[in-house]
């Protein structure tokens, strides 16, 4: 599989517009109050009779300080006591998901993330390992995909040790910028030192894989300093790179409104980062495996995407396609057999129902027929780049032409754009299409008319 991408600048211009990261279809704006902790029993019931593996997400929101770019569900607070009460209630819905779930399903995938997860003390974060492991069925032998967030600056220098005795193998760094002008524009102090030693203790604590969050167009950025940046990330070796696109909300995020919009690179800069950060990584030997990732050619996403099984699910990329995906804590969010779920947003209602031994449901969706089609077309195009029509037809038994007949009349102009070819056999998006892989996405989104741009992030 050719995993290269093109930078076309015109073309980049052209499409440039708001949409759906895709992290799910329908996306989570689809999600509803409708939707009751009784709906949620029944899809687990459902899936138990299916059967197969699970995949366990646990947001752990607390933050020290806040990073004014951020846009998660986090609470920022400078008192520790803080996390126990959450921690308890946490637990506590452990114990009655758990229950729920058939014992014999193996956990293959879990993730920490947030919020800051190392905000817990080690004595906490063993806790809750010790928790989750008496009421799921973890693997002992190191082979599950266990994986963790981690900013460097919650670390000290047991950490990254205490992390692997507790069953992590992948860990996640946030790093953003090394540039010093950049990091006290958006609050987040942070050396090069600190987040380098934390890379080599979980090298040398057998950590399997390493990821780095990078992200273009904070304030004060140039082509030059972020350059900068990415040549200490590339001598560091990491296997994996994120590497988002800042896009500024203030209007839905509210710690936004302390950057100094005058501060922001222009969306030509904007380009000229993407351009180069395209550049040198590909230069370094990574692949772009989509939607800002890239990986070295022997890291599991990139063998899982040259063999057709990449996945996407609300953490990312993903090589666990066949896992139900059990959300745990405030705001997070799961997929179990053919439904969505939503835990609810704040401390307070999460600890009333916990305390009423109910399911913290706030929000949910069941899919029908149409949703798991269109998922399926979706996860195809933005995992593989490349869609075959034959398949689609003998999994959910339909004519292709068909039913997509205004699809696939809207792609022409991609097709003569040069973002993609189309045949009578399916659909291959070209090198020039694959950063615009959201605009592609989007044609098969029929949710998408009824929605207000500003709800999406821009999709370069």
């Amino acid at each position: 599989m050719d995993q290269s991408i093109l930078f076309d600048l015109k073309l980049i211009n052209r499409y440039d517009k708001a949409g759906p990261r895709y992290t799910s279809y329908p996306t989570a704006l689809e999600l509803h109050e409708g939707f009751s902790d009784t709906d949620y029993r029944w899809h687990i019931a459902k899936s138990n009779r299916a059967g197969g593996p699970l995949s366990l997400y646990f947001h752990l929101p607390f933050c020290d300080t806040v990073c004014f770019y951020c846009a998660c569900n986090k609470i920022v607070t400078k008192n520790r006591q803080h996390a126990a009460p959450y921690l308890d209630n946490l637990c506590k819905e452990i114990a009655m998901q758990g229950s729920l779930f058939d014992s014999s399903r193996v956990v293959n995938q879990l993730h920490w993330g947030g919020g800051t997860p190392t905000f817990l003390s080690d004595m906490q974060m063993r806790r809750l390992m010790d928790v989750t492991r008496a009421h799921f069925n973890l693997k002992n032998d190191d082979s599950g995909e266990y994986s963790i967030e981690v900013d460097p600056r919650e670390t000290h220098d047991n950490t990254i040790k205490l992390l692997r005795e507790l069953g992590f193998n992948r860990i996640s760094l946030g790093v953003q910028d090394f540039d010093s002008d950049v990091q006290t524009a958006v609050n987040r102090l942070q050396s090069e030192e600190q987040t380098l030693s934390v890379l080599a203790s979980a090298r040398a604590e057998g950590f399997r894989s390493t990821n780095i969050d990078l992200i273009y167009g904070l304030p004060l950025q140039t082509v030059e300093t972020f350059s900068k940046t990415l040549d200490k990330i590339l001598d560091a070796e990491p296997d994996r790179l994120s590497v988002f696109n800042y896009a500024h909300m203030p209007a839905r995020f509210k710690t936004q409104r302390q950057i100094h919009e005058a501060d922001l690179p222009s969306p030509d800069v904007k380009l000229a980062i993407l351009q180069m950060v395209g550049l040198r990584l590909t230069q370094a030997g990574y692949v772009y495996i989509g939607m800002d990732h890239f990986a070295k050619p022997d890291d599991e996403l990139a063998i899982a995407q040259r063999e057709g099984k990449l996945y996407r699910n609300f953490q990312g990329y993903s090589t666990h396609s066949d896992c139900d995906l059990v959300g745990l804590g405030i705001t997070s969010i799961g997929r179990v057999g053919d439904a969505y779920i939503q835990n609810v947003k704040d401390l307070e209602t999460y600890d009333r129902l916990i305390h009423h031994q109910k399911l913290p449901v706030f929000k949910g969706v069941d899919l029908d027929q149409d949703d798991k089609l269109r998922r399926a077309v979706i996860t195809q195009l933005i995992c593989h780049f490349e869609l075959n029509f034959a398949a689609i037809e003998s999994q959910f038994a339909i004519d292709f032409a068909g039913y997509f007949a205004n699809e696939l009349e809207a792609l022409q102009l991609m097709q003569a754009d040069g973002l993609l070819s189309l045949s009578d056999e399916g659909i291959r998006v070209s090198s020039a299409g694959r950063l615009l892989i959201r605009n592609i996405c989007m044609v098969f989104d029929r949710y998408l008319a009824q929605k207000k741009q500003q709800q999406f992030s821009k999709v370069i």
